[in-house]
C-alpha cells in the first residue's frame, strides 16, 4: 500500500486543523498539525523538502517569521499560507520571503487541493534535483585527486593538450585522465560534466541558502 503523501498543517485553531485534516483525507493526502511554529520546530527537522500549509498569524512566531526562518535553511520547504483578509500584505510579504502561495479565507475546498498539489508537485521535483545532486557529489568524491583536478580544467572548456601542458603530462596520459572522468562521472560529454562542475559548486557553496 502506497504512503500518503504528507502535508504539515500549522494553525492554533483546531476546528481548522481538523476541517484540514478531513478534507485532506479526501484527497488521500495526510494532515500533520501544528498549533504553533513553535511546535513544529520542536518535532520536525528537515531532512528532504516538504509542503506545509501555514496560517500566517500564529500566537509566538508568526507564520511570516516562521517561512523566513526556514528559508535560510538548507533544505526549503514548500510553503502555502492561509490568510484572513487584514493579512493579505502579510502574506504578500511571505511570498516575497519565498512562500508558493497564499489562500484567502474563507476559501474554497477544491481550490485548496489544487493549491496543495501544486506544491505537493513542486516537493517531488525538488527531492528529484537534490537526489540528482546527491549523485553527482558520490560520483565526484569516487575520482582520484588528479582526476578531481582534470575535471575542473575540462569544466572550464580547457582542451587535452592545453590540460597536458598545464598539468606537465602527455597529451596522452590527458586523454585518459579525461575518458576516465567522464566515465566515473556518468557525463556525455564534456559540456555535460561542465553542468555538473556548477551543480557541485552551488551545491558546496557556503552562500547555499
Amino acid at each position: 500500500m502506497a504512503h500518503k503523501r504528507v502535508v504539515h498543517v500549522i494553525d492554533d485553531e483546531p476546528d481548522v486543523c481538523e476541517a484540514l485534516r478531513v478534507l485532506l483525507d479526501t484527497a488521500e493526502l495526510e494532515a500533520r498539525t501544528y498549533a504553533s511554529a513553535e511546535e513544529f520546530l520542536a518535532e520536525v527537522r528537515l531532512s528532504r523538502p516538504i509542503c506545509m500549509l501555514i496560517d500566517v498569524r500564529l500566537p509566538g512566531m508568526s507564520g511570516l517569521e516562521l517561512v523566513r526562518q526556514l528559508q535560510q535553511g538548507p533544505i526549503r520547504p514548500v510553503v502555502v499560507m492561509i490568510t484572513g483578509h487584514g493579512d493579505v500584505p502579510l502574506a504578500v510579504k511571505a511570498m516575497r520571503a519565498g512562500a508558493l502561495h497564499f489562500l484567502e479565507k474563507p476559501f474554497e475546498p477544491a481550490e485548496l487541493l489544487q493549491t496543495l498539489e501544486e506544491a505537493l508537485q513542486r516537493v517531488s521535483e525538488m527531492a528529484a534535483e537534490e537526489a540528482a545532486s546527491a549523485a553527482i557529489e558520490l560520483s565526484y568524491r569516487s575520482l582520484t585527486p588528479r582526476e578531481q583536478e582534470v575535471m575542473a580544467l575540462l569544466a572550464e572548456g580547457m582542451p587535452a593538450k592545453l590540460l597536458a601542458t598545464k598539468l606537465g603530462i602527455s597529451t596522452r596520459t590527458a586523454e585518459h585522465h579525461r575518458a576516465a572522468v567522464l566515465k566515473k562521472m556518468g557525463a556525455r560529454t564534456v559540456s555535460h560534466l561542465a553542468r555538473m562542475s556548477m551543480n557541485l559548486q552551488a551545491r558546496n557553496s557556503p552562500m547555499r541558502p
